[in-house]
């Protein structure tokens, strides 16, 4: 049993082309009806219009094996709240067309997703809010972004900080929040009953953001060097004996030579 990232996983990072051996794996798991979701942090398009472009490009993925944030959104933030979501363009958009009210005047929360461009205007209107008693939500941890081949601080990163700004805590819609994986795993069950988190392996670019929560509730971690890491040593080495992934493999493709 699997649970599986797209972005810098399945998908590259840059094309947003499948990776090597991404659409193989998946038929392979159809094929043989080896329970599966693939978990995205990705919020810039609506869900369904995202698994779209994912089967479009040959990732046949139902529905019922996918789940991102946006599909729990509402379970965190009321549609009565006032939210002052930073992002990028077509994340608001997306915010909006659920029927949220945006608010950068007295919002009751802030919300957080990934923008290449932060500015100090912005970080400094958000720590406003925050110290004016806004709550503070992550749509996700994710602890890099990528884009054109550059790397910035991810949602995760941001929320830290603002964090140890303003001594506001924060929770996070996505993954690696517990609330994330255990939504996963009830859909996981729909397709066989009777699955723990110690029976699924995760699949992921993102130690931090995605392998070390999963793990902490017994899921085993397989790290991916297809996405936000170009070397195993660029972050293996700092992390917690426990905390390393149990397998490291350049891509999907090597994954499935090894099953």
């Amino acid at each position: 049993m699997f649970f599986i990232d797209v972005q810098g996983t399945l998908i590259e990072d840059n094309t947003k082309l499948p990776t090597r051996g991404a659409i193989a794996f998946i038929d392979r798991l159809n094929t043989y009806r080896i329970p599966y979701m693939v978990i995205t942090n990705s919020t810039k398009n609506p869900s369904e219009e995202f698994l779209g472009y994912l089967n479009s490009i040959g990732l046949h993925i139902p529905q019922s094996h996918y789940l991102d944030p946006l599909m729990l959104l509402e379970a965190h933030i009321a549609k009565s709240e006032k939210i002052a979501a930073y992002g990028s363009e077509a994340f608001l958009n997306v915010v909006r067309k659920m029927g949220y009210t945006l608010d950068y005047a007295s919002p009751d929360t802030v919300l957080i997703a990934i923008k290449e461009n932060f500015d100090h205007d912005e970080y400094s209107q958000i720590i406003e809010f925050l110290l004016g008693g806004a709550k503070l939500i992550g749509m996700h941890e994710t602890t890099l972004y990528v884009k054109n081949h550059k790397r910035y601080p991810g949602v995760g990163a941001i929320l830290k900080m603002l964090e140890f700004a303003t001594s506001t805590p924060y929770t996070v819609v996505g993954k690696p929040s517990v609330p994330f994986f255990t939504e996963a795993l009830r859909r996981l069950n729909l397709q066989k009953e009777g699955i723990d988190f110690a029976d699924i392996t995760i699949i992921s670019d993102d130690v931090k953001g995605d392998l070390i929560g999963a793990q902490s509730l017994g899921m085993k971690g397989v790290f991916v060097l297809s996405g936000k890491y170009r070397h195993a040593d660029e972050i293996i080495p700092a992390l917690r004996e426990k905390d390393r992934p149990a397998a490291i493999y350049a891509d999907m493709q090597e994954i499935l030579e090894s099953l």
